[in-house]
């Protein structure tokens, strides 16, 4: 018998769940949330940051408590019931199909600082070629390459900080003043558009967030998850303040906010438009690494996901067979070759494909969200008859997972006032009605009372 293999290390895990948080959302989609908060950018991250938080450690009390391929989807399926588990399963899927759809989508305009004329469709087809070739290999290829992508996007984020607090301080900025905090001394500069924007901002920073919980993904590969996730889980926080809190911070009181535009991340226009070209362009590669890094990321995932969901019953049985390195080589390239529709729309609208599959991604990682909130409620319910206590419980429950299900549920109603976000409150029911028929016509057709594991299949440890 096949199985999964342990073979990522702490350092992995490290990296992931920090590459799983800073990719496009934060590097890109920040240009829109500055367009509809401002300055308040900071305070969106922040709260939403204390949000991602109570899901985190929401799933990884279940992680610790049973580390395996399939992570929430497992757990649905275990402690809440079958059609939680296919559900769960599945939306997670397309939810990282769109995230990869959105990282491939923005490759082009990366490419396009360095050549104008480059065609986008080009740039996501090389990339998508890149990536799928990478995860193909052991998972330690994998591991590796998330590392060393992840390490080179954090050490360029701090470099940053520390290079603009420099130029802050030092007084070098080519001639031209900071911007400073006495241009933000009023309620009004801080908040431009009122509690209104703030509001209107998580919406859009919900995606910057999307791909935290692959530290669960990751829980039935890596050595000693019931010693490296409670690790992983617990420094998100300080990631979160330093990474986005931080680098926004420094980014508005070095540039002027109202001067960044949407034709490029907002880190590469402040040092193209401060004088300082070369430090754009290297930031402009680092950007073009994390997209790599989340596409890595997402595939891994995704092919794992179709692997548990296979196991479960919950999709075709090709999805279960390994390779003899331990690879799930058949959900790999299934959800591979979906994310080349990603090209052709690259094509045809190259200007508007980036926020669309940026607003289908948000409302279905809302979805996943909520489920692995709900999901830990049926877990504690279980553990409750059983007479076990948590080894990783989550603060404050259940009161703290009552405030992250709200904040959701509130989030989800604001992408109604946000006009290029409404397609996907469309899309989201609609695909929910299709996942329930699907579920309605195969238990139908299967005729049974219960699903049992595949034999090819295994979640121990």
């Amino acid at each position: 018998m096949k199985h999964l293999h342990r073979s990522l290390k702490n350092r992995h895990l490290q990296m992931i769940a920090i590459g799983g948080a800073v990719g496009t959302g934060l590097f890109y989609g920040s240009a829109h949330v500055l367009q509809i908060a401002g300055p308040a950018i900071v305070v969106s991250y922040a709260v939403v940051g204390v949000v991602i938080y109570v899901i985190m450690r929401a799933l990884g009390e279940t992680c610790v408590h049973e580390p395996v391929t399939g992570s929430f989807s497992y757990y649905a399926y275990r402690y809440w019931g079958d059609f939680a588990g296919f559900f769960s399963g599945w939306n997670y899927w397309f939810c990282y199909i769109s995230v990869s759809m959105a990282e491939l989508a923005v490759v082009g305009i990366y490419i396009s600082f360095w050549w104008p004329a480059f065609p986008s469709w080009t740039s996501a087809l090389i990339c998508w070629a890149v990536i799928t070739f990478v995860n193909l290999f052991r998972v330690r290829v994998f591991g590796e390459f998330e590392f060393w992508a992840s390490l080179i996007k954090v050490t360029a984020i701090c470099l940053m900080i520390i290079m603009g607090t420099f130029l802050i301080v030092s007084g070098y900025m080519h001639d031209r003043p900071a911007a400073g905090l006495a241009s933000l001394n009023t309620m009004g500069d801080w908040l431009p558009y009122g509690i209104k924007g703030l509001f209107l901002s998580f919406a859009l920073v919900i995606f910057s967030f999307g791909g935290v919980e692959l530290v669960g993904m990751a829980a039935g590969e890596v050595e000693k998850p019931k010693q490296v996730i409670p690790v992983a889980i617990r420094q998100l926080v300080w990631r979160i303040l330093l990474f986005y809190v931080g680098s926004f911070t420094v980014m508005l009181i070095f540039f002027p906010w109202r001067a960044i535009g949407l034709e490029a991340s907002p880190f590469v226009q402040i040092f193209a438009k401060s004088g300082i070209p070369e430090a754009a362009s290297v930031m402009n590669l680092v950007i073009i690494t994390a997209a790599l890094s989340v596409y890595n990321s997402m595939l891994f995932s995704n092919g794992r996901m179709l692997y548990n969901l296979a196991c479960q019953g919950d999709a075709p049985a090709l999805f279960a067979r390994l390779s003899a390195s331990g690879i799930p080589r058949n959900g790999l390239i299934f959800s591979s070759l979906i994310t080349l529709i990603i090209v052709a729309l690259n094509f045809l609208i190259p200007e508007k494909v980036f926020f669309i599959m940026m607003s289908i991604a948000s409302i279905s990682v809302l979805i996943s969200w909520l489920m692995i909130l709900f999901t830990l409620i049926f877990f504690r319910r279980r553990m409750s008859r059983e007479r076990e206590m948590p080894a990783f419980p989550t603060p404050l429950y259940p009161y703290s997972i009552y405030f992250a299900a709200a904040f959701l549920i509130m989030t989800m109603v604001l992408m109604a006032f946000i006009p290029d976000m409404r397609p996907s409150l469309v899309v989201a029911p609609a695909w929910v009605l299709l996942l329930w028929l699907i579920y309605v016509v195969r238990r139908k057709d299967s005729r049974k009372s219960e699903k049992s594991v595949s034999e090819e299949c295994s979640f121990t440890e």
